[in-house]
């Protein structure tokens, strides 16, 4: 009990909850998602507990439950052709998944029958990665079948928890971008849009990253190795990509020809909406050669190679780029670019065309309706290439005059912007383009030439516009800019979080908006709770709904009523007690992977995103550092216990993000075996963070951290996933951390250091690192011990390069927030030695995010973009009369 003697007695029930809850009353408060193992579940759950764990998560009905045990004996019988002799784990999995899935098949058409019926505007969601993480319990809740699934299978005598752990993540996707395009699709569908999800089936997604020695090493993640039972291949849909070739000018228009043919190959994922029988579509598409690849251009004894070079075209869907926030040059990934668009675009203008259900006849040829029917959103300039291939298409094959293509093209397509980084940004070389897409440089320069001179005719003379303002870069290498295409091919622009929409307009895009001020809009991010609540922290959505109803569901706004409860007793219990539960559970995951024992009563201080400098990972190095000292210092003194966990991964080619992961392995090398921290202090580097161990990390988390620099964080979304789930946040005021202020109010936030107007001023002034270095004495010790060796001290010279970087060269001056910050975390010590203050502002946190659904940012692209009013009507289950 050394640990629980740091509080100093305050408020004796909520420390008995901290101190008392062992492991083992893990079998006391069982939660809903945690049921022991058949083997081990000597009776059926009370009804108590059964009455707990109906609401969010479906009745389990009696009929259903048979139902359900019928179905999966059927699929592990007939689709994977085995019995219970022979089954695996893996093939249990499979069968429930299938089982599963039959629950989605007849809403899935009946809902694609609606839209052919109704012919409603329809939204195609473009995005080079959709991080979808698991589907299996996600299905269930959104359909309602987790508690009769739970039922069957513990009939059935599995365990329904390690059934979902044999589910392969979907990681196609880096990080922020993927994973919110993944919570998009879920309010599109939960809000009766309909809508597509566009982009590619890399055979291989994010790597899985392992820890060497201290080291991130890469390996490939090769999902699909035992299939996916949530894709339909659509080979009917197949469509030609041509790439390379050379353009001829004829009297009736332009002819791209001599081009080599890649077939895209269609996947379909179903995509449920929240409990409203709506099932729309993610299409992704792979590449495959055709059956003519090549053959022709080789001799009778070049069979062999002939058919071996397919692979090369079928490379552009093999893997995912594993870069965030920075930009390659690479052919492949501008192949794949253009890949997605090109056949997307042909799947869009089929669909456009023929609009009634079962018929393929041609029903409208008026593309002057295309952007009454069709919205088209840019996820980042990733698909920015949908403007030249509609202009392409319209033009050359459709024949429409230039500027009637044109006025359709910027009526159709939005764009989002995702970062202000320079290095993000995709300038793409002009030789590059000629070679792979002759055609479409020829429409870039005619895009140009025309868009500068609307900008001549409105800023006569300003030739320093007209340069800033260029598609085309010069001096140097020529290179195309990929956001001055999508900004001048769209209707709308918009940044996602409102001072990332600001910086837009004040500086980046500022002559645009100058230029076209109707153009730019805001659009917060967003997170959808069903995930995100209701999945991965069920205990505190029954907490929630007992108090307010299970309406915010859908409806995330309703959570303001908690703020009715915030002196509420039995609610701070509990509220503390769901947080002390999911703690304890992440805590026996994480003992059983690391091997290193966690004290459960100490602070939860995370920290997971990708390895970035502009996410400063380093700046809560130095924090650790510098409370190790102060523990070494006075040992006897009461600190406030911390665990502090860093996860994320590094781009394989950023060396810096590399140091960075060896400097947190090696400092907790250091602080977790030192007798005299004991358990005050720990350090861990979560290995492979992914979208399934978010949802273990993410309800367990007390502090979250989301500390980078000023202006540089367009939003974040991790940021509300812990707001939501009842951590407090110590950050800056930068991306959506200003807006969580707001809602939150900011007595209940930890804010420190610059404001973006002070890292403007001090980039004006200069920064020099030295100065911080020289005047704070923690701040010289902490950093000497890193480049003294003190944490390599069998390599000494090992973290030199990061010494130097954060001396010398250091672009997101983690000093000279460095003061403030660790002045505010004593802020945060202070506050959890109180318990029920803690919790307090936790309630208020919870309150307060409503804003962030990813409801309430989808019903405003909606509206404000594509045109489409939200519906919260439900269509018709399968076995009811439409």
């Amino acid at each position: 009990m050394e640990a629980a003697a740091s509080y100093g007695g305050v408020d004796p029930e909520l420390q008995v909850l901290r101190n008392n809850i062992s492991p083992h009353s893990l079998t006391v408060y069982i939660l809903p998602e945690s049921k022991p193992s058949a083997a081990t579940m000597s009776k059926p759950l009370s009804d108590h507990d059964r009455r707990k764990q109906i609401s969010v998560r479906g009745l389990a009905g009696v009929e259903n439950v048979a139902d359900l045990k019928q179905n999966f004996n059927r699929h592990l019988h007939f689709t994977l052709v085995k019995d219970r002799n022979v089954a695996t784990k893996r093939d249990y999995y499979f069968a429930l998944a299938h089982t599963v899935r039959d629950h989605l098949v007849g809403r899935w058409i009946r809902t694609q029958q609606h839209y052919y019926e109704k012919d409603p505007k329809r939204v195609y969601y473009i995005s080079l990665e959709f991080y979808m993480g698991r589907t299996l319990q996600n299905t269930m809740v959104n359909l309602a079948l987790e508690n009769a699934c739970d039922e069957a299978t513990y009939q059935l005598g599995l365990d329904m928890e390690e059934l979902e752990d044999m589910e392969e993540d979907a990681g196609l996707g880096n990080g922020g971008l993927g994973r919110l395009a993944a919570c998009f699709l879920d309010s599109m569908a939960s809000l009766g849009l309909a809508a597509y999800g566009y982009g590619i089936r890399y055979e291989f997604g994010i790597f899985n990253q392992k820890i060497t020695n201290g080291w991130q090493v890469e390996e490939a993640d090769d999902w699909l190795r035992y299939g996916n039972p949530w894709e339909k291949a659509r080979p009917e849909y197949m469509r030609p990509v041509h790439f390379y070739g050379r353009t001829e000018h004829h009297a009736d228009g332009v002819k791209w020809v001599d081009t080599q043919v890649v077939l895209a190959l269609p996947y379909d994922t179903p995509v449920p909406g929240y409990r409203n029988n709506v099932v729309n579509t993610m299409r992704l598409w792979s590449a495959k050669a055709p059956c003519d690849f090549n053959l022709k251009d080789f001799n009778v004894g070049g069979y062999i190679q002939a058919v071996l070079d397919r692979n090369l075209a079928e490379n552009i869907s093999r893997v995912l780029y594993p870069n965030d926030n920075f930009f390659e040059g690479k052919e492949l990934r501008l192949k794949q670019e253009y890949f997605v668009v090109s056949a997307t675009l042909q799947d869009i203008i089929r669909r456009f065309k023929v609009s009634k259900f079962g018929s393929r006849e041609i029903a409208r040829t008026d593309f002057s309706k295309l952007p009454d029917k069709v919205a088209i959103q840019l996820n980042d300039t990733h698909p920015a290439l949908a403007i030249p291939e509609l202009m392409r298409v319209l033009v050359d094959e459709e024949k429409l005059t230039w500027e009637n293509a044109w006025d359709i093209c910027v009526r159709t397509c939005a764009y989002t912007n995702h970062t202000v980084l320079p290095e993000a940004l995709e300038r793409w070389p002009v030789d590059l383009f000629a070679h792979l897409l002759p055609r479409h440089l020829e429409i870039v320069y005619e895009i140009n030439r025309r868009h500068l001179e609307k900008v001549a005719a409105k800023y006569p003379g300003d030739n320093g516009r007209l340069s800033r303002m260029s598609l085309i870069e010069e001096g140097g290498q020529k290179k195309i800019n990929m956001a001055h295409l999508s900004i001048v091919g769209s209707h709308a622009v918009n940044g996602v979080a409102q001072i990332h929409s600001d910086i837009l307009k004040d500086t980046v895009f500022k002559d645009f908006y100058e230029m076209e001020p109707h153009k730019f809009q805001n659009k917060t991010n967003g997170i959808t709770p069903r995930r995100w609540l209701v999945m991965c922290n069920p205990g505190l959505a029954e907490v929630i709904a007992e108090r307010i109803g299970e309406h915010f569901i859908r409806d995330l706004d309703q959570l303001q009523q908690l703020r009715n409860f915030v002196n509420d007793e039995a609610f701070i219990r509990d509220v503390a007690k769901v947080k002390q539960e999911n703690k304890l559970k992440l805590s026996a995951h994480l003992e059983e992977h690391y091997k290193v024992k966690i004290n459960p009563n100490s602070m939860f201080d995370i920290q997971v995103k990708r390895i970035h400098e502009y996410k400063r990972q380093l700046l809560n190095c130095l924090h650790i550092i510098t409370y190790y000292n102060r523990i070494k210092k006075e040992p006897n003194k009461q600190w406030t216990p911390r665990t502090v966990m860093i996860g994320g991964k590094a781009a394989p080619g950023y060396h810096t993000a590399k140091m960075i992961i060896r400097l947190i392995t090696a400092i907790g090398d250091i602080v977790n075996n030192d007798p005299v921290v004991g358990d005050r202090l720990k350090v861990i580097f979560l290995e492979n963070y992914r979208v399934t161990l978010a949802e273990k990390v993410v309800p367990a988390a007390d502090l979250s951290e989301q500390i980078s620099t000023a202006g540089t964080e367009a939003s974040g979304t991790g940021n509300m996933k812990f707001m939501l789930n009842g951590a407090l946040t110590i950050g800056t005021m930068d991306g959506a951390n200003v807006e969580m202020a707001e809602e939150a109010g900011e007595d209940n936030i930890f804010i420190f250091g610059m404001r973006v107007d002070d890292v403007d001023a001090l980039d004006k002034k200069g920064y020099h690192a030295e100065e911080y270095y020289n005047r704070l004495p923690e701040l010289k010790q902490a950093i000497d011990q890193i480049a003294g060796g003190f944490f390599s001290p069998k390599q000494p010279d090992l973290f030199k390069e990061i010494f130097n970087m954060l001396m010398h060269h250091d672009r997101f001056k983690v000093f000279a927030d460095y003061e403030d910050y660790i002045k505010c975390q004593e802020k945060v010590n202070d506050l959890y030695k109180n318990p029920r203050e803690w919790t307090k502002k936790v309630i208020y946190n919870i309150a307060g995010s409503g804003k962030f659904s990813s409801d309430r940012t989808i019903a405003q692209y909606a509206r404000e973009i594509w045109g489409m009013e939200p519906t919260l009507e439900k269509l018709p289950a399968p076995d009811e009369k439409p």
